[in-house]
């Protein structure tokens, strides 16, 4: 019998569970085998003489639910509930809270901090008899040598913000003010006109897949398409079709394009002419700026701010995953491994998304399946682990604590953004957000430690 499903738990939750007072003197019988891949087997053994209170309440409970001729709910002896429904049912009722008890026990007896759910196998469940039942679960790696991190060195990038940095910010707020509005028929395209056009494909006179589009908006003011492919939509008028032969780049992230002669058949559906705001003082006033230096000079404040955030991420990447390399860990558990890559899968579907494009159109674009981003993801997502693992023996090794004070004004601080969403308020101060809210700002105390003792000019 297999019970895996059953549990969802870690040493934590133990409080949350209520016994009897007269189950403080349980004693199960627990032996321990450690197994490769940092799995821990209890073999746990609960003798008979050990049982009974746990079938009284099991029967107590049955007796609640299940209707006995001349007894009212809850009210029905062991004996007669046992035949009414059988005693192995008894025992049945009495197996989870049993194994919880027991499995909680067997972890904090051997300091085991438990990754997932336990695989659970009864050996023995029979009226008369021991209760026996195995449990197989996955321990937390840990690091067995630590590199020396002190004697590391991170140098600093100097943060700078030249004129163009800000032109293309200015261009993509004009951009953000454009109107587009709807040429009259017999127009031709100019550079700075957008075309929505149906555009087929081709290589060697075979179609290309996912090449077909038949409402497909080109902005021609863009430098961001394939070479030559707006010279030749410029001059066309709505309605117009026309084919053509482009040599993709030999660097085209699709290899299968890469160098290629393709074929183009574009026939142009719509044409926009597009009304963008002159960048001057006007235009900086209508965001609430002075003028245009004065607007100048705010971008360039941002445009520094985010690069130092940039500088901070890259600093912090390189610093954990510099002594991740130089240290030595256990054996990286498959379970780990696999709920990392997991987690970055979704991670990247999500960013696809929302972009507004529909991920498995995206993996045919990129010519790849679930299994090899599973297989490109595998180093990346062992390094992710390490580093955690890491910063969890740091904060250790330094004593790095969190108050409940820095935990209230953190959460406290998420929540007025939600005062609108008494949901999502609800979840950010539940005991699991609360704990996740501990784990960040330890983290972020962590990197701040190491990035004192190893980013030096």
């Amino acid at each position: 019998m297999s019970l895996g499903a059953l549990f969802s738990f870690d040493t934590k939750t133990q409080e949350s569970y209520t016994f009897r007072h007269y189950y403080l003197l349980f004693m199960p019988q627990i032996a321990v085998e450690h197994l490769p891949k940092n799995i821990v087997k209890f073999t746990i053994t609960i003798p008979l003489t050990e049982l009974a209170p746990f079938l009284e309440d099991a029967a107590m409970h049955i007796s609640q639910e299940t209707s006995i001729p001349g007894f009212r709910p809850g009210k029905a002896n062991y004996e007669i509930v046992k035949q009414r429904v059988g005693e192995m049912k008894i025992y049945e009722e009495a197996l989870e809270p049993l194994v919880r008890k027991t499995y909680i026990e067997a972890l904090m007896g051997e300091k085991i901090e438990a990754v997932g759910s336990p695989k659970i196998d009864v050996v023995k469940l029979a009226p008369g008899n021991d209760l026996i039942y195995t449990a197989e679960v996955t321990r937390m790696p840990s690091v067995t040598q630590m590199a020396d991190y002190k004697t590391f060195t991170i140098a600093p990038k100097d943060i700078q913000v030249v004129d163009k940095e800000i032109d293309l910010t200015l261009k993509d707020l004009s951009r953000m003010q454009t109107k587009e509005v709807r040429a009259q028929k017999d127009v031709k395209t100019t550079v700075k006109d957008k075309v929505v056009v149906s555009m087929n494909m081709k290589k060697d006179g075979v179609a290309i897949e996912g090449g077909q589009s038949p409402n497909h908006a080109i902005y021609l003011p863009e430098d961001y398409y394939i070479p030559g492919l707006k010279d030749q939509l410029i001059g066309m008028t709505e309605g117009e079709q026309k084919t053509f032969t482009l040599k993709f780049p030999e660097d085209h992230i699709q290899k299968i394009l890469a160098g290629s002669e393709i074929e183009f058949e574009v026939t142009i559906n719509e044409l926009y002419h597009l009304d963008s705001p002159e960048i001057d003082d006007a235009f900086a006033q209508s965001i609430g700026q002075k003028d245009l230096i004065g607007l100048r000079e705010v971008l360039k404040h941002n445009i520094a701010h985010e690069k130092e955030h940039e500088e901070e991420r890259r600093q912090e990447k390189e610093m954990l995953e510099m002594i991740a390399k130089k240290s030595d860990f256990e054996e990286i558990p498959d379970l780990l491994v696999n709920e990392e890559i997991n987690k970055m899968l979704y991670e990247l579907q999500k960013s696809v998304e929302r972009q507004g494009v529909n991920f498995e159109d995206y993996l045919k674009n990129i010519k790849r399946t679930i299994a090899d981003l599973k297989l490109d993801f595998t180093p990346q997502a062992l390094m992710r682990i390490k580093v955690a693992i890491l910063l969890r023996k740091i904060a250790k090794d330094l004593e790095i604590t969190v108050k409940p004070e820095e935990l209230d004004q953190e959460i406290d601080g998420s929540a007025q953004m939600y005062e609108d969403n008494p949901e999502i308020k609800k979840h950010l101060y539940s005991p699991e957000y609360r704990d996740y809210t501990e784990y960040m700002i330890r983290n972020r105390k962590t990197i701040q430690k190491l990035r004192e003792v190893m980013v030096k000019a």
